[in-house]
C-alpha cells in the first residue's frame, strides 16, 4: 500500500480524475492520506483526517512509505493559526500556507515554517474565536481556506483549529454529537443543520450568543437564528430551514 503527504499550500481533491472535474474538497499542507488506486496522471485517495475520497493530481503530492506515513500520523498536529503562514522550502524558495495548514511534517519535508501555530485542544466556546478569524471568506464549494470555503469546510476547520474532528460534509457531520430539542438549549459552538425540500441536509452553521449564527452563505457572515431557520436582515427573509441542532463537544 502506498501513502502520501501534501507538499503544496492548497491542492483540491476532485470527483474524477481530470482538471476539469468538481472540486469536492481541498488537500491542505501537511495532509496525510493512503493511495487507493494509482494512475499515470493521477491517484484516487482517502485522507487520514476525515476518510474523505477523490482525486489528486500526482504532481501535487509527495509519496511517502508505510513507515513514514505511521511516524508521521503520531506528530502532534502544529496548524497555522494566522491567516496566512510561511515556510521556506529545500531550495530556499517562500511557500505561503493558509490558516489551518499542518506544519508538524515540515521536517519530513526539509521545509522550514515560521509565524504562529497552534497543537492544543481549546475550550469550546474559543470556537467562536477561530470562526471570527474566516469572516468575509468567500463561499467555494469544496474549500477548507480563508480564500474560499464552503459551509462544511468552515464548521470542520473551525473544530479542527480548536482541537475537534467533524467530518466533511454537512451531512456527515450531522451523525456526530447529540441532538437538542430548542435553540435554547444550545450553547456558542454547537452546530445547526439546515434541509431542503426533500429533507436532505445542506447547510451547517455555527451558533452563537444570542440567537446569532456564523455560518458560510455567498462568504462567511453571521445572521439570525431562529425555530423557523436563517433569517438573513439583508434579504428580509429566511434562506435556511433548521432541521436540527448538535452537540459534538
Amino acid at each position: 500500500m502506498k501513502y502520501g503527504l501534501c507538499n503544496l499550500s492548497i491542492v483540491p481533491l476532485r470527483l474524477e480524475a481530470s482538471e476539469a472535474s468538481e472540486m469536492v474538497t481541498q488537500v491542505l499542507y501537511g495532509e496525510t492520506f493512503k493511495i487507493l488506486e494509482e494512475r499515470k496522471k493521477w491517484s484516487r485517495i482517502r485522507l487520514h483526517f476525515d476518510n474523505y475520497e477523490g482525486w489528486i493530481d500526482n504532481k501535487q503530492f509527495v509519496f511517502t512509505s508505510e513507515e513514514d506515513h505511521q511516524e508521521l500520523l503520531t506528530k502532534t498536529p502544529k496548524l497555522v493559526s494566522d491567516l496566512v503562514g510561511m515556510l521556506t522550502t529545500e531550495e530556499n524558495q517562500l511557500l505561503a500556507l493558509p490558516m489551518g495548514c499542518n506544519v508538524a511534517a515540515a521536517p519530513y519535508l526539509n521545509h522550514i515554517a515560521e509565524g504562529a501555530f497552534v497543537s492544543k485542544k481549546f475550550p469550546k466556546q474559543h470556537i467562536i474565536q477561530t470562526a471570527l478569524l474566516y469572516m468575509n471568506a468567500p463561499y467555494l464549494w469544496g474549500g477548507k481556506t480563508p480564500f474560499g470555503i464552503d459551509c462544511s469546510g468552515f464548521t470542520q476547520m473551525c473544530y479542527k483549529m480548536n482541537g475537534y474532528k467533524l467530518l466533511r460534509d454537512a451531512s456527515q457531520q450531522a451523525t456526530q454529537g447529540e441532538p437538542l430539542s430548542f435553540i435554547e438549549e444550545s450553547e456558542p459552538g454547537d452546530l445547526a443543520f439546515f434541509d431542503n425540500a426533500e429533507g436532505n441536509i445542506i447547510h451547517v452553521g455555527i451558533i452563537m450568543e444570542d440567537n446569532y449564527i456564523i455560518h458560510a452563505h455567498g462568504k462567511v457572515r453571521i445572521d439570525r437564528l431562529d425555530h423557523t431557520g436563517i433569517f438573513n436582515y439583508e434579504k428580509r427573509q429566511h434562506t435556511h430551514k433548521l432541521r436540527v441542532i448538535k452537540r459534538v463537544v
